[in-house]
């Protein structure tokens, strides 16, 4: 599992919009903070506040200098209707192939709910080198990261 000081791991997959447009890490490294939020599922309660809640502090991130992106094995369709829904201004990673999720040690089952391959709730924060300066893993998924903690780790005011 990746940990603060490590180099993350980049990644390819696809922004969750109908588009189907590329999204690369590597090409949004080096301009200031880059908050990777994984989340189980679009649509599921913990997994919406959480993404309400990074959106409700859209503009301290703002503030950082900081991108923000939620991750999830949902596809693009899904989590473009999830932002609409939600006003969710920042992009959404539709990582349908499993290969983040794997690369960060978040792939997790929830067999009684049919669900395989999916991340578990984590946070990481990487700097202008894409080296891990924040991690949170939740030790049960429909836990909330510390957003306080989080805000910190960017530089929000």
């Amino acid at each position: 599992m990746v940990s603060t000081g490590d180099t993350a791991p980049t990644f390819t997959a696809t922004y969750g919009t109908s588009d189907h447009e590329p999204f690369d890490l590597a090409d949004h490294l080096g301009d200031g903070p880059v908050v990777l939020a994984f989340f189980p599922g679009a649509f599921t309660p913990p997994c919406t506040n959480e993404m309400v809640a990074l959106q409700e502090h859209h503009d301290a991130f703002a503030a950082a200098g900081a991108a923000v992106f939620g991750i999830s094995a949902d596809s693009p369709f899904s989590q473009g209707a999830f932002r609409e829904e939600h006003g969710i201004e920042f992009d959404l990673v539709s990582d349908m192939a499993g290969d983040a999720i794997r690369a960060y040690g978040l792939e997790m089952d929830i067999p009684d709910l049919g669900l395989y391959g999916i991340a578990n709730r984590a946070v990481f924060v990487l700097d202008d080198d894409g080296t891990v300066s924040y991690a949170w893993v939740a030790d049960d998924p429909t836990n909330e990261p510390d957003y306080d903690a989080l805000l910190d780790a960017v530089g929000a005011p």
